[in-house]
């Protein structure tokens, strides 16, 4: 555990800077009032994500590799903070759309509707807790694999 106590640490960065983030979203309107920026908006998310992962590969690369980490080393950490991630992520939505934002789904499916974007049965299929858990479980795998494989690229320092 020891070895992998770095990876836990920005894991829960992570989604602690997530929580934080919905309560923004929710705060600038994102999820009432101003809903229909949310699809674009959310997105900016990405941003800080991509700045976690950076930050957590390179202390990693100082603190547990003294300096040097190959390709390698630095996507199996990232893999692991990945991993960690998405064993959150259930969490983490149970608190934002019970805590947070209670009232968002009921927006959301509201707003699909009216605006003709989907059906009543389609957007409550779609905008509900388990389809979001599923959803950010699975967004949360392949967008950390992928983010995993290129922070680690650009923080290695020594080739395999």
């Amino acid at each position: 555990m020891k070895n992998y106590r770095i990876e836990i640490k920005w894991a829960l960065i992570f989604t602690i800077v997530g929580l934080l983030w919905m309560v923004f979203e929710k705060a600038m309107g994102w999820h009432s009032e101003n809903i229909a920026k949310h699809p674009l908006y959310t997105n900016l998310f990405g941003i800080l994500a991509i700045l976690i992962y950076f930050l957590a590969l390179r202390d990693k690369r100082k603190n547990f590799y003294e300096g040097l980490i190959t390709w390698r080393q630095g996507f199996v950490s990232g893999i692991l903070v990945t991993v960690i991630i998405a064993l959150l992520t259930p969490l983490s939505l149970y608190i934002t759309h019970q805590v947070i934002s209670p009232e968002y789904f009921s927006n959301i499916i509201e707003y699909s509707t009216e605006n003709n974007r989907m059906n009543r049965n389609d957007a409550e299929a779609l905008f509900n807790l388990t389809s979001y858990i599923i959803q950010g479980t699975s967004w949360a795998l392949v967008m950390g694999v992928v983010t995993s494989a290129i922070v680690a690229w650009i923080i290695r320092t020594n080739k395999e």
